[in-house]
């Protein structure tokens, strides 16, 4: 009798035990159900393809009105999988999700009826890992690793989102994408926090057409563009980026580190980059830009503020571009660039200028620089006329798409009410052409410029067909002989404020 009491108590322990462990594995800490993937199939051995498992799971979920649909830990070889409303993938740590290396095993490109100058990276989105279209209340959380598993550029985006609302991204590491990490085309209410981008071959982060979107505390390592938000046609239509914010993030580019980027013939509106650390990469070149504002497809530019940004071993700082190249225009027309503001910037080991160029009659409009310390290789020299300098109008926009620019610290064009100000440029050997060179620009405000003695008889600021400019406040170094050289016939345009001490010119 004490024997068979023994025995069914030892069952009602175990029973109760294995409900308990059910219960772990199918409820969230919340209280919301969540379905482990592992009780639909997947073995997450790395080998056996999981695809249809995880599939299965995500679709039960669905079906029981929503939840979230957890990854244990394990290594999960997978094709596309097609997210749902409601649903939440979790990877617990430990858990990777590895896209298969046979292309049969994700969705073709979808079949656009319009037609469109983007290249597959912008414009297509079914041929990826993790696929959500016309979705809402989406998430992908945890401290698990989505892996491209690929050695180049070339192959399907790890997360694709189209047309979505209301998504949530978190901790969640991407490694060796060989794609865009994060590609999201005309989808709002998007929050991307804490993620970490390794060794991508493509770019980081690209919110395409997307409006109130918040990216922080993120780190991104990529070969291409860390975060570039887009504007393009690949909706059929132009779409804004609007009401956007990066903040606390630590981005890694061969390319630049953020970019408005071409291909975007839409606006920008209302953003906002703050308290962001700019560094080198381990391998390859230094980045094109830390900063890259560019318009070259109609793009509208307008309300960007930038502040707090440290950048290292950047090639051009601050790289600010108006142009009319006019990809998916019938009738290539510029865009605007206007009302910016970039403020408390450090940048050491810069190789190049900061450029801000417009090109004839479209200036770069309403731009502020303000307390920037900037420290430059220096060391150069130009042999040729400033002026010629070609435009190269219907460009690809680049840093370096001038070639040898006549000036170290900045170079502006085309440009039209910009204030400089208390800017402080050094640069590690002396360089024989000027700090700063100034065409073609109207309403010109230069307040407390500090910049070493230029070699030789090199003033340190140029004007050419500067229109309605007021200098005050610069710091000129006792042995500075010359420090502007501006055209005669353009002396009265020219307010000097010098608090007692003239200058030759």
């Amino acid at each position: 009798m004490k024997g068979s009491f023994s025995k069914i108590l030892i069952l009602v322990l175990v029973n109760s035990l294995y409900s308990i462990s059910q219960a772990n594995e199918n409820t969230h800490n919340q209280g919301a159900i969540y379905y482990n993937i592992r009780n639909f199939g997947a073995k997450g051995d790395g080998l056996s393809k999981d695809t249809h498992c995880v599939q299965n799971t995500i679709d039960s979920c669905f079906a029981h009105g929503g939840g979230t649909v957890y990854f244990p830990p394990g290594i999960y070889l997978c094709g596309t999988i097609h997210l749902k409303s409601n649903i939440e993938l979790f990877l617990d740590h430990g858990s990777e999700i590895r896209m298969s290396k046979d292309n049969e095993d994700f969705d073709p490109y979808e079949k656009l009826d319009f037609k469109t100058a983007g290249d597959k990276e912008t414009s297509f989105f079914h041929y990826s890992l993790i696929l959500g279209e016309d979705l809402e209340h989406i998430a992908i959380l945890g401290t698990g690793v989505i892996n491209g598993n690929r050695t180049k550029r070339g192959g399907p985006k790890p997360i694709a989102l189209k047309s979505c609302n209301q998504v949530y991204i978190k901790d969640i590491t991407l490694k060796n994408a060989p794609n865009y990490n994060i590609s999201m085309l005309g989808t709002d209410f998007v929050t991307i926090s804490g993620v970490t981008i390794l060794n991508g071959f493509s770019d980081g982060i690209d919110p395409d057409g997307c409006k109130n979107v918040r990216i922080s505390d993120c780190y991104i390592d990529t070969f291409d563009d860390a975060i570039v938000p887009k504007a393009s046609f690949s909706l059929g239509f132009l779409r804004s980026v609007e009401n956007m914010t990066v903040t606390n993030c630590i981005l890694a580019s061969n390319c630049n580190a953020f970019k408005f980027g071409t291909e975007s013939g839409g606006g920008f509106k209302n953003v906002t980059i703050s308290n962001c650390a700019v560094i080198a990469r381990k391998v390859g070149k230094p980045a094109d830009s830390g900063i890259a504002l560019e318009s070259v497809d109609g793009a509208e530019i307008d309300g960007i503020t930038i502040s707090n940004i440290s950048m290292a071993k950047i090639i051009s700082p601050i790289f600010l571009r108006l142009g009319n190249r006019g990809r998916d225009m019938a009738t290539p027309v510029p865009g605007y660039l206007r009302n910016v503001i970039i403020t408390n910037i450090t940048a050491t080991g810069a190789s190049q200028a900061s450029i801000i160029a417009g090109i004839p009659d479209y200036p770069v409009e309403n731009v502020t620089i303000n307390n920037i310390r900037i420290s430059y290789a220096g060391g150069g020299s130009f042999d040729g006329r400033i002026e010629s300098v070609p435009e190269l109008i219907k460009e690809y926009p680049d840093s370096d798409m001038f070639g040898t620019i006549p000036s170290w610290g900045f170079y502006v064009r085309h440009a039209k009410n910009l204030i400089l100000k208390d800017l402080n440029l050094s640069s590690e050997h002396p360089d024989k052409r000027h700090a700063f060179i100034f065409e073609d620009v109207g309403c010109l405000k230069l307040e407390a410029l500090n910049v070493p003695v230029g070699e030789g008889a090199t003033p340190p600021l140029y004007f050419r067909d500067v229109r309605q400019a007021i200098i005050s406040g610069c710091l000129i170094p006792a042995n500075q002989l010359l420090f502007i050289d501006v055209p005669e016939n353009q002396k009265d345009e020219i307010q000097w404020i010098w608090n007692g001490k003239t200058m030759n010119r």
